[in-house]
């Protein structure tokens, strides 16, 4: 499993972290009144990358009459964005943020396109029904939790390699990268581990025991990686 452990490090050192996320891209659609509302939920990492989204939806849905949309992206929702759309104001983005916020998601973006049905259904009405289409596509969702991590870097014999790797995955750790021909006058092997970031030294204790010593543990930057549960 090759890989540069460089790649890895997109986050900033600090207090370690978590948030939720989505656990998968969805689709769900409900029904009000005759009127359609097609709930698309993605997970994105930046504000473009939710505008793109944005803008796919108008492109596949051209006759609909609402595109409404709310997003919020990096950890604790430091960005938050809604959009009516033409509906009355308050009644399409700030509910399905608002829901969005309740549940406390983030790096996702929300895009509800309405057909409408023929029968106006109020503010209160509208009100309910994007965030009830939003709660349905976060209920088929799901969530996992995105973790701060500090990667930590294992150079040990390239024979340790492959058990080491087996049992770190076994406990639970993500393994970013494994490359072989480094270190130990290149018949090593360096496991780059994403470590939850309150508890390092620890991890350098764990790989001390299961190599007997012999392998030199470096930091390799830090980043954020994601957890079921």
């Amino acid at each position: 499993m090759p890989g540069n452990p460089a790649q890895y490090a997109a986050g900033p050192d600090g207090v370690p972290d978590t948030y939720l996320v989505i656990g998968r891209d969805i689709d769900v659609e409900t029904e009000v009144q005759r009127s359609r509302f097609l709930a698309r939920l993605r997970r994105v990492e930046d504000e473009e990358a939710a505008r793109a989204v944005i803008a796919q939806a108008r492109r596949e849905h051209r006759a609909a009459r609402h595109h409404c949309t709310a997003f919020v992206i990096g950890p604790r929702g430091r960005l938050q964005r809604s959009n009516d759309d033409g509906e009355p104001a308050g009644t399409a983005g700030a509910p399905m943020l608002e829901t969005l916020c309740g549940r406390g998601v983030s790096d996702v973006v929300a895009v509800v396109t309405r057909y409408f049905g023929g029968i106006r259904l109020g503010t209160g009405g509208l009100v309910r029904a994007y965030g009830d289409a939003v709660t349905a596509a976060l209920g088929a969702a799901g969530t996992r939790t995105r973790m701060r991590v500090e990667y930590r870097t294992a150079t040990v014999t390239a024979a340790d390699a492959g058990r080491l790797e087996n049992e770190l995955r076994a406990d639970g750790l993500h393994i970013a990268a494994v490359d072989y021909g480094v270190g130990f006058g290149g018949a090593g092997a360096a496991v780059t581990v994403a470590v939850p970031a309150d508890d390092p030294s620890g991890f350098d204790e764990l790989i001390a025991s299961r190599t007997g010593g012999r392998a030199a543990v470096e930091p390799a930057g830090h980043g954020w990686v994601d957890r079921d549960g």
